[in-house]
């Protein structure tokens, strides 16, 4: 197992930083201001786990019932030596504690440096008899007693960050700010692997019979223990005309687990959910190692500036250059099959930009832009053949396939003129272009799931705006964009032998050849709406609403055909008296697409958000300070299906006897109030109350409480209703 560097001593770490912010600097005698808050108490939040699923995913309230709450904030200034000092902490009880230092002499340094926790707990919770779970080598055991006799698990990640940065000026023209970010992530994620037998990639596998299964889905939980660990140094230089700022920024993830090495045995589940023998071959491929996203590191370095050539024009340009690289050991990481002679990827790939823009102000009611950007992408990962059909140990190759080059080269253009037409309008036009070109098809490379392939794409888009700034009681924008993609000629991959050029894509596809949407010709068209109105001086709206439309074209029917959406938002203030206030808003969004499959669907998926909410604020006496608000969500996906002519016989059938896919539909409603109450000038009393109900039915895992059953019995669930009442309480001194 590899070793990854963790952070040194996070815990002492934080102590040292809590004992800078209290002494340093050491002449307390000399500070001219000196001011802090601490927050402390307790709280409860209702039910158990799978009543918190949706409630608790990220704010640390998942596992139990009671909560200790601590925050603090401390800020010291000394105005002879210009030293300051600052030192916060949030939720420093939970499992999402924040802690920030901050220390700096005014105009001279600056030292900085944060720890941050967060905890992601899965909505679902896993029912399993698999033995191992979070290792990298899980067993998997049949629940003979059905499913829903294992052991409960809900999986989680961790992440602990530890940040350092520093700064240094060198007069009033140079500065230096370097950064280190360390972040280590521990835990476990929803994971699996299937196969159903036969298969072209693997024929040694055979198909289902009475007494046998030929296929098979398995819960694997990903094991998780990595690190991610990034640097950053810059040096910035002014003077009168020229600014310039160059440096290095690293990336380097290190993954203490290789691969996933799962046992599974001889006897699993068929499709009516009765144990039986896996068939010749299955075993094997369910056995086989799973790669594990593994080791990797990125350095790029830039520099980059702005130049006035006049007080009303000016040029700013950019260059960089970066490599990326992946050359972990296959057998380090327990992977084993890799083409004879190559021990690791040896992945590297490098990236070349320059940027340039010039800023112009020729007349005081004109100004213009104009940016261009270049980008190469350099693939150098060599090639061999990692992808073989029968490969070992299933039987000799028939046919073997490289890995791919995915170089490429992105060119990106801006024109843009803007035009004061009065103190009150301004207009915009402006023009877009972007263009890629990708390198040469790698001809011992293999193409699955689409039937083409394209060298270039380009794309130009029109923009208007019309903008009215606040005047009087109303302010506005208007904005229109338009844009058209194009494309090279369609290229067919002959697996294993390259491309052939299509002129005539009518003749040089087949009827049913399925096209990708991010390659296609495609019309866009977008409209944006924004408004500020403040009728009289207690109530202000403010409204906006964007629509947007994709139109594709393609060789055949056989993608995404269209796409669009639209999003309408309003929101507003109102102050009822001088003491009370009421706000409020209203969202409510569209999304659909529209696709085809040969002989299969034909599918309209339709998404519908609406968010509703209205809040209340006010302060009834001089002491008392409360506050609340009631806000609902409604989310639902629908899947409009048909079928496409040529679809089978049993696909009808089944699309008449379900009625097609179920809608996916989650709803919740969330109420909030607190007050806070002055004890003193110092001392607050705070009570915070929220109750949540939250209903999700998602087919992905189960439908109607019925979950999804793997072929050992495993499930995954999510309960449908969720309830949740919170009630914290915390007493706040402040001190100056």
């Amino acid at each position: 197992m590899k070793t990854i560097v963790r952070h040194p001593g996070f815990r002492q770490t934080i102590l040292a930083m809590a004992v800078l912010a209290a002494f340093a600097p050491a002449h307390a005698e000399d500070e001219s201001v000196a001011e802090g808050s601490v927050s402390a108490g307790a709280a409860y939040a209702s039910g158990d786990s799978a009543d918190r699923a949706i409630f608790g995913q990220y704010n640390g309230l998942r596992r139990h019932n009671w909560y200790g709450l601590l925050d603090f904030d401390y800020y010291r200034r000394n105005d002879d030596t210009g030293m300051v000092t600052t030192f916060r902490g949030f939720d420093v009880l939970g499992e999402t504690r924040e802690l920030g230092f901050m220390w700096k002499r005014q105009g001279d340094w600056k030292v900085t440096a944060d720890y941050g926790e967060l905890v992601r707990y899965d909505p679902y919770t896993v029912n399993s008899g698999l033995q191992g779970v979070g290792s990298t080598s899980p067993q998997v055991v049949h629940l003979s007693g059905g499913p829903g006799t294992g052991s409960d698990t809900v999986p989680n990640t961790k992440r602990s960050a530890l940040g350092l940065a520093v700064s240094k000026w060198f007069g009033p023209s140079l500065q230096f700010d370097a950064s280190v970010k360390s972040e280590n992530k521990e835990g476990t994620r929803i994971y699996g692997r299937g196969m159903n037998c036969p298969s072209p990639t693997a024929p040694g596998c055979s198909f289902s019979t009475n007494i046998s299964t030929g296929w098979s889905s398995l819960l694997l939980p990903e094991p998780i223990d990595s690190n991610h660990t990034q640097f950053e140094a810059r040096l910035s230089w002014a003077a009168d005309k020229l600014r310039l700022n160059g440096g290095y920024y690293g990336s380097f993830y290190t993954n203490s687990h290789g691969s996933l090495n799962p046992s599974v045995p001889g006897s699993l589940n068929n499709a009516v959910g009765t144990l039986v023998p896996l068939s010749t071959g299955l075993q094997p491929l369910l056995n086989q190692a799973m790669a594990l996203p593994p080791d990797n590191q990125a350095h790029h370095f830039d520099v980059g500036g702005i130049y006035l050539f006049t007080p009303t024009t000016r040029a700013n340009f950019k260059f960089g250059y970066s490599w990326a690289s992946q050359n972990q050991d296959f057998g380090g990481a327990g992977l084993s099959g890799a083409p004879a002679g190559v021990s690791n990827l040896d992945g590297e790939v490098s990236t070349t930009l320059a940027q340039v823009g010039i800023s112009s102000r020729p007349m005081p009611k004109l100004s213009l832009i104009a940016d261009l950007r270049y980008e190469d992408r350099n693939d150098k990962t060599p090639t061999a053949q990692y992808n073989v059909e029968g490969g070992p140990p299933y039987s000799a190759a028939a046919n073997s396939w490289t890995n791919r080059d995915y170089s490429n080269t992105k060119t990106r253009g801006k024109l843009q003129a803007s035009y004061q037409f009065s103190r009150d309008y301004r207009g915009t036009l402006g023009a877009d272009y972007y263009e890629i070109e990708r390198g040469a098809f790698t001809s011992t490379s293999a193409v699955s799931g689409v039937s083409a392939l394209r060298q270039k794409n380009d794309e130009m888009s029109y923009r208007a705006e019309l903008r009215r700034r606040m005047s009087e009681n109303f302010s506005g924008t208007i904005r229109y964009v338009t844009s058209k993609r194009e494309g090279s000629n369609w290229l067919r991959p002959n697996s294993g032998t390259g491309v052939t050029e299509v002129g005539d894509p009518s003749t040089g596809f087949s009827s049913d050849a399925v096209f990708m949407p991010s390659l296609a010709d495609r019309k866009r068209d977008k409209i944006r709406l924004i408004a500020n109105w403040q009728p009289m001086d207690d109530l202000s709206l403010q409204f906006s609403y964007d629509d947007g439309q994709d139109r594709y074209s393609m060789p055949t029917d056989y993608s995404v055909r269209s796409s669009k959406m639209n999003l309408f938002t309003v929101d507003f203030d109102y102050a009822l008296t001088s003491k009370w206030k009421l706000n409020g808003y209203l969202s409510q969004g569209n999304q659909k697409l529209n696709q085809a499959r040969p002989a299969g669907y034909v599918l309209g998926f339709d998404n519908r958000n609406t968010s509703i909410g209205l809040g209340l604020v006010g302060k009834p006496t001089s002491k008392l300070q409360v506050g609340g608000g009631l806000s609902f969500i409604d989310d639902r996906n629908a899947y409009d299906q048909g079928l496409d002519a040529n679809a089978s016989a049993s696909s009808a059938n089944l699309l008449a006897a379900t009625g097609g896919l179920p809608d996916i539909v989650f709803r919740m409603t969330e109420l909030r109030a607190f007050g806070n109450y002055s004890l003193s000038k110092a001392a607050t009393v705070r009570v915070d109350f929220i109750y949540q109900y939250a209903k999700y039915n998602d087919w992905g895992y189960g439908y109607n409480g019925v979950p999804y059953v793997y072929s050992d019995n495993s499930t995954v669930n999510q309960q449908q209703s969720q309830h949740v009442t919170y009630l914290g309480a915390r007493y706040i001194y402040r001190w100056q």
